[in-house]
């Protein structure tokens, strides 16, 4: 009898040794912190005060100070010493389940992290880092280089330019980070400036595979969640009409050769390589147009216009504000489709979003939930395709990120929670009776919200 319970007794300490919930939170946090690139480089908020789906976090954003002159016998000018007040909505509930089944319980911890844990983390670092690198988009004004244009040959030439625009923007220069899709950075890393960046002036940040080092005061970086978007023919082409061409700056154009409904108010374009949005054309078919922002490049008469792609939403109902999951979409002309890391932007609203998830035909998921409603057969506009890769100092941009509370006690399911490295991740796991197995949650809140717009630089290749 006492042989039988204490065989008994082995074998339930042998199962529950694999579903210790703080083990699971500590290695799930290890994993996560090692795969995130763009979440590591950013602003990041937190404190271990548990939160609630909704609830605000608030950052401070310091006002720059002047520097002035003084006479040896003036007093010195006192400046008051002021903060920005930066709202940060826990709008964002991340997460990650997974049922193990009967039967695979009674394998070891190591085990069950290599099958279940690893890939659940490696999900959540592509969610976050997705999230923090589609505000590329409201860094699109500042933009260098073109789509299409990078070669080995001239990746020093854009990447120079595109710290220009940012000295100009008077930008700090030390802790600037350039984080480089796949593609770019193949052509990079075939430049043989950057043949020994591995090995030059990095700081040991080679230790990490995404580091590429310091170059021209960046550190550079490979993400591949900066994704290159295959790009698409467009849906129309047009040319300036203007015999003078237009200067840097130019807002309104005149143009020709569009057909009724080829070029219509909220339309992405592209002229030589660069993206600009419409914000007005005034007839239709267009013979001139305005432009959201001025032209960063001189245009030459009977320079091409490309313009890409548009749809509308497919939902009666509609999406109300905070909208966080699925839209659906449908529509798209010229074989034009959502992809993931493309610039999306409803009606005439200037307001952008970047797409984090699709199926690539009629469902979009955003990078942060929607700022106002939308409704059925809105227009949807599909941004340029191409590598669109960010630039951006560390202040650029706030990552809050808050643990939720745990499940109360006796609520059937055990838990646990790890905090590392300005990050927190929850584990809850519980039986399914129906399923037969352990469901096992990873998840965290957060929020993403751009401090200044001046702190980045969207590198166009």
């Amino acid at each position: 009898m006492n042989r039988l319970y204490n065989l008994f007794v082995a074998c339930y300490e042998n199962s529950i040794d694999a579903f210790i919930p703080e083990q699971w939170a500590n290695e799930s946090i290890a994993l996560l912190t090692e795969r995130m690139v763009a979440a590591n480089l950013v602003h990041r908020d937190f404190e271990p005060l548990f939160a609630k789906y909704g609830d605000v976090v608030n950052t401070r954003q310091p006002a720059d100070l002047e520097a002035y002159r003084k006479n040896n016998s003036d007093d010195v000018t006192v400046q008051d010493v002021s903060a920005t007040n930066v709202p940060v909505p826990l709008d964002q509930h991340i997460h990650t389940s997974f049922l193990i089944r009967d039967g695979e319980e009674t394998r070891s911890f190591k085990s069950l992290v290599d099958e279940y844990l690893r890939p659940a983390a490696i999900a959540l670092a592509r969610k976050i880092d997705r999230v923090v690198l589609g505000q590329y988009a409201q860094f699109l004004n500042n933009h260098a280089g073109s789509l299409g244009g990078l070669t080995n040959a001239n990746a020093v030439e854009y990447l120079t330019y595109t710290g220009e625009v940012m000295d100009l923007n008077l930008a700090h220069e030390e802790g600037r980070n350039v984080v480089l899709t796949p593609r770019a950075k193949t052509l990079f890393t075939q430049n043989p400036t950057f043949h020994q960046a591995d090995r030059l002036g990095d700081d040991g940040t080679a230790m990490r595979e995404a580091s590429l080092g310091r170059k021209f005061a960046f550190d550079i970086w490979s993400g591949q969640n900066m994704r290159s978007i295959t790009p698409d023919a467009g849906t129309g082409l047009g040319e300036v009409n203007n015999a003078a061409g237009y200067p840097i700056g130019t807002t309104v154009l005149t143009v020709d050769g569009f057909a009724a409904g080829e070029l219509l108010p909220g339309q992405w374009i592209t002229i030589n390589g660069r993206p600009y949005r419409v914000s007005a054309t005034g007839a239709d078919p267009a013979v001139a147009m305005t432009l959201e922002y001025g032209l960063t490049q001189a245009v030459l008469d009977n320079d091409d216009i490309t313009v890409h792609g548009w749809g509308e939403v497919n939902n009666g109902a509609g999406y109300p504000v905070n909208h966080a999951k699925t839209i659906v979409v449908d529509g798209f002309a010229g074989g034009e489709t959502p992809k993931v890391g493309r610039i999306v932007t409803f009606g005439t609203t200037s307001t952008r979003y970047v797409i984090i998830k699709t199926n690539g035909t009629t469902e979009i998921e955003l990078d942060r939930p929607l700022v106002a409603a939308l409704v059925d057969n809105e227009d949807v506009f599909l941004g340029p395709t191409g590598d669109f890769n960010l630039a951006f100092h560390r202040n650029a941009m706030t990552l809050a990120i808050r643990p939720l509370a745990l499940p109360r006690a006796g609520a059937g399911a055990i838990s646990g929670l790890a905090n590392y490295n300005n990050l927190s991740i929850r584990t809850v796991i519980t039986y399914d009776g129906n399923k037969q197995g352990h469901l096992v949650t990873l998840d965290f809140l957060a929020g993403i919200k751009v401090l200044d717009t001046d702190l980045g630089a969207v590198l166009l290749t």
